[in-house]
């Protein structure tokens, strides 16, 4: 039980007992009154600009702001007179003013936090029309559109970045009227630090940050009758799709996600779950050869593209450290217009792997150097889940009503252990399961390692295999990143095998997945509900070892060779490059 005393005070004639140091806000919403925000994100960006939070305190000198005021013995506070309403709808009014609003061509149309309190406040007119700023619209990079047009000065994007992922890639410059959300030298977001992780769009309560739309160019192919179209699936993504059609977080749509996307036409539905599978084949090698031949430790994940441009950008010098493994769709993109092209007789150059990814920084990982394992592009699209969603609604597809499908053969068949890359320890899991086994070559029955799992941001464990000690550490968010590579950087580490992801919490809230409102944030735990779909998935699979798995074994018996062998190692690794960053606090 808590030690904090307790605070008595009314809401709207309720009586509230909270904490003492709750806002209003938190107060409010234990006895189920809302109190509409927009620059307010728990834990982030609690700093009362909006003012849409407003209410009335008694005995107060003006409205206190409830996001940020904390509540007092005795406090009575209004949250719905006529004066407060007014003061919101004022408010509202002088944001309109300054926003592009062209909803119904917007991105966020229907989900935009800013568009949803104008239609609850009935705002059918502007009162305060006047100058408009126009700005130039930022869709350089591979992975996100910054339209500060749809901006609202809300620094929700700013925030995150740098207090969640530690970034700092943009910032508010200018003053008064001419202020705005930007970049160093009012650069592209792809010339400056950005990792393309998307937490800022996450973040964002408008379309001011999206996605690179990927969907007319998917389409073109699914219509081109002499184009090869073959998808894949993260496993993220299954524990997500269905908050796209208003079912439960958390909802495993597996089965319909199949089904669906073999109605849009592609020719082949595959699993990523089944790339997981290889990278923890080649990654739990590669790391047997380092820890038993004293090469490069820790050796580090590699299967986040924003945290591997991260450490380009930021720890050149520790590059040696990360695992050469691709990630797990460009290693599937690769077998799959090698192996499976031979397979079926089909021309690579005629095929077309579309990946289907919780997070955009996998647009720009399928540009990279070295992607190209069979001598073309490994993977030719990524779709984010909210683009795949998009592409259901647009075929008219009733996604709750559709029937479960599995996936198309010969290479569907995926592990447990490959469904919990999706989630913060989930490669470290994995791996740990595989390399136990190489290492003692027996058989192990607990495949659960419960220390690295979670929602910690850190997570250390020492794990004991047969008498052998492996030091681990799981790190997720980019500003947790840090920490573990300045201990690294200062040899003060003393870890053998490390894993780190962009987004915290992993991939299951990656930048492309289902946007939750700011209150749905605050109030429900959306990592651990998508965390436990993709847990209830391994629990209940057949094979949980990735070098179990029938259908990977049976590649490298008829066509790979050996594992970490030169065929491979050209198909399945890739390699690193330093990168220059420029951002604010350079400047």
């Amino acid at each position: 039980m808590s030690n904090k005393n307790m605070v008595h005070l009314t809401i709207n004639n309720i009586p509230v007992e909270v904490e003492e140091g709750t806002t209003i806000l938190e107060a409010a919403r234990k006895v189920n009154i809302d109190i509409p925000t927009l620059c307010f994100l728990k834990d982030i960006n609690e700093v009362g600009d909006c003012r849409m939070c407003v209410v009335d305190v008694e005995g107060a000198r003006g409205f206190a702001t409830a996001c940020i005021q904390k509540v007092a013995e005795g406090m009575v506070v209004k949250t719905d007179t006529p004066e407060v309403t007014e003061a919101r709808k004022i408010v509202l009014d002088l944001i309109l003013s300054n926003h592009d609003r062209e909803c119904l061509t917007c991105s966020r149309n229907g989900t935009c936090e800013l568009q949803k309190l104008a239609q609850e406040f009935y705002v059918d007119d502007i009162k305060y029309q006047g100058v408009r700023n126009e700005h130039e619209i930022d869709d350089i990079s591979p992975s996100i559109v910054r339209n500060f047009n749809k901006c609202i000065l809300c620094r929700r994007c700013v925030a995150t970045c740098k207090k969640v992922q530690g970034i700092g890639a943009i910032d508010c410059i200018n003053r008064g009227f001419e202020s705005c959300i930007s970049t160093v030298q009012n650069k592209s977001l792809n010339d400056v630090n950005c990792t393309f992780c998307g937490q800022c769009i996450e973040s964002c309560p408008t379309g001011a940050l999206k996605e690179k739309d990927s969907t007319a160019e998917v389409w073109r192919k699914l219509r081109d009758k002499d184009t090869y179209v073959v998808v894949q699936t993260a496993p993220a993504v299954r524990a997500a799709l269905g908050e796209e059609f208003g079912m439960e977080i958390g909802t495993n749509v597996t089965g319909k996600m199949v089904t669906a996307l073999k109605l849009l036409g592609f020719d082949k539905v595959f699993d990523t779950n089944t790339g997981a599978d290889f990278t923890i084949v080649e990654e739990g090698n590669e790391f047997l050869e380092r820890f038993s031949n004293k090469g490069t430790l820790p050796m580090i994940t590699s299967c986040s593209p924003g945290w591997v441009r991260f450490i380009e950008m930021n720890y050149p010098e520790l590059i040696p450290h990360l695992s050469s493994c691709k990630s797990p769709h460009q290693m599937f993109g690769a077998v799959i217009k090698s192996y499976y092209a031979e397979k079926m007789n089909i021309d690579p150059s005629k095929m077309y792997v579309v990946s289907v990814m919780p997070c955009i920084a996998k647009k720009f990982e399928r540009t990279r150097d070295n992607m190209q394992g069979a001598g073309f592009d490994d993977v030719d699209s990524v779709l984010t889940t909210r683009e795949l969603a998009r592409m259901i609604k647009q075929a008219h597809i009733e996604f709750t009503n559709l029937e479960d499908s599995t996936f198309d053969d010969p290479m569907g068949e995926a592990t447990g252990a490959g469904a919990i890359f999706g989630v913060t320890g989930g490669v470290m899991e994995a791996a740990l399961r595989t390399v136990q086994e190489k290492l003692t070559g027996k058989s192990f029955d607990k495949l659960d390692f419960e220390a690295v799992r979670g929602m910690d941001g850190i997570k250390r464990a020492e794990i004991d295999i047969n008498g052998t000690k492996v030091k681990v550490v799981v790190a997720s968010g980019l500003k947790n990143a840090e920490t573990i590579m300045e201990e690294i950087k200062s040899g003060k580490a003393d870890y053998q095998f490390v894993e780190i992801m962009a987004c915290p919490g992993g991939c299951i809230m990656g930048g492309g997945q289902p946007i939750r409102t700011s209150k749905e944030r605050a109030t429900i735990d959306i990592r651990g509900k998508r965390a436990k779909a993709l847990y209830t998935i391994d629990e209940k699979s057949t094979i949980r070892k990735s070098h179990e798995n029938p259908v990977v074994k049976k590649i490298y018996d008829d066509y790979l060779g050996e594992v970490g062998g030169h065929k491979a190692h050209t198909l399945l690794h890739t390699t690193y490059t330093a990168r220059e960053k420029y951002n604010l606090d350079n400047e």
